[in-house]
């Protein structure tokens, strides 16, 4: 939406957290048709139940949720329930790539599963750790790909939630005074 893609080793990660539009009040995971959709374009299998859909709703909130705050113990303990639910002990395939053992062959654990195994192979070690951020506006929080150099990107778009940011700090100091409807 606002930015480049992540690399294919986390676009999957990405692309799930971002079923879920704040700022517009979208969520391709709350009504079945967007979420075969969704799922179907991604070779993803189709959960058949609004509790399934809503499971997956809730696993998306919870990896956004770590993706907002890596070190927060509530985060870490939600991220490390959720992968206790949908998987066993983590295997190493012949490549070298870890892989999570399914604890069940339900729809939303394989899809879980599998966001979870791209998360934990390429978003938390590597040349990707730290990168796949959630934007810092809480109204917002898209989860974006951090391009820059530094690494430090907070906005997932600075024209958009940066300068809303940038604009209630200003008048917080006095800077102007809000527009008054007539």
């Amino acid at each position: 939406m606002r930015r480049n893609p992540a690399p294919a080793e986390l676009e999957l990660v990405e692309a799930f957290c971002n079923t879920a539009t704040r700022l517009y009040d979208e969520d391709d995971l709350a009504r079945p048709e967007t979420a075969v959709r969704w799922l179907a374009e991604r070779g993803l299998p189709t959960p058949s139940t609004p509790a399934e859909l809503a499971a997956l709703s809730e696993a998306r909130e919870t990896v956004r949720a770590f993706l907002v705050e890596r070190s927060s113990p509530e985060a870490l303990d939600s991220l490390n329930r959720l992968i206790a639910a949908v998987a066993g002990a983590p295997t190493v395939r012949p490549d070298g790539t870890l892989a999570l053992r399914p604890v069940t062959d339900e729809p939303v654990a394989e899809i879980v599963r599998t966001v979870l195994e791209d998360l934990l192979r390429d978003g938390l070690a590597g040349r990707h750790a730290s990168r796949l951020k959630a934007c810092a506006a809480p109204e917002c929080r898209w989860v974006f790909y951090d391009r820059a150099p530094s690494s430090n990107g907070i906005w997932c778009n600075m024209d958009l939630c940066g300068a809303r940011h940038k604009m209630r700090a200003y008048r917080a100091r006095g800077g102007a005074a809000p527009l008054r409807k007539t």
